[in-house]
């Protein structure tokens, strides 16, 4: 009688699994500089915590691993990418980088090789890359600013990826938005970057659902 009730029970509980359907969530990785760690803010106020907020909102299945780090360069991006990929096995990579290179006057070929390395990697382990496009203050002049800002939707455009188009969109020329160095946006400006990013991201997500045949919950209301 006691093994007749054990298996019953195994029974209903692998029927209730099926009947609650598919899980819904993905692991988002980011792999950024300063603008993702939250530099001079409270660890909650950042934009990639706004971020995980907004998925779990979704499903609490979602995951967001935050691998950025503050002064991070491209190449720093390129050496470490395959040790993130194999650690946090992410279905998504909103790679963030190339701001440190272009305040540093880094050549403008070796920002472009080591994104390209970066995205490749992630496409070699069948992880989605997202870019997220970068610009400098016009004091770098117009001709190094220009190729810096394009390397972004080129390497977007060979590689069919989805580009953000500037991370720090619709507040980047406002210096009420950033702190007392004028460089890293005040905690006013995260919610944008947020939305900037979300703008990009949740129809990836609902296209990496449609492709397994899965819906995706509806996407939250935002209260502004």
């Amino acid at each position: 009688m006691k093994n007749f009730l054990i298996i019953l029970f195994l029974l209903l509980f692998n029927i209730a699994s099926l009947l609650a359907g598919p899980v819904y969530g993905m692991t988002v990785m980011i792999l950024g500089d300063s603008l993702s760690t939250g530099y001079g803010l409270p660890a909650e106020a950042g934009w990639v915590n706004l971020l995980k907020q907004r998925l779990q909102a979704l499903s609490p299945h979602y995951q967001v691993i935050n691998v950025s780090i503050s002064g991070e360069t491209t190449l720093g991006g390129r050496n470490r990418i395959e040790q993130a990929l194999k650690t946090h096995q992410p279905d998504i990579v909103i790679i963030g980088l190339g701001g440190n290179d272009g305040l540093r006057g880094a050549s403008i070929q070796s920002i472009h090789d080591n994104l390209e390395a970066i995205i490749q990697a992630c496409q070699r382990n069948n992880v989605t890359p997202l870019l997220a496009g970068m610009q400098l203050p016009p004091n770098y002049g117009i001709a190094y600013t220009q190729k810096f800002r394009n390397i972004y939707p080129q390497l977007a455009e060979r590689y069919q990826l989805k580009l953000i188009p500037f991370l720090l969109a619709g507040f980047g020329d406002k210096r009420e938005f950033f702190l007392a160095d004028g460089i890293h946006p005040d905690i006013q400006a995260q919610k944008l970057i947020t939305e900037n990013v979300w703008e990009v991201l949740y129809p990836v997500l609902q296209s990496s659902y449609s492709s397994a045949q899965k819906k995706i919950p509806a996407e939250p209301a935002v209260n502004n």
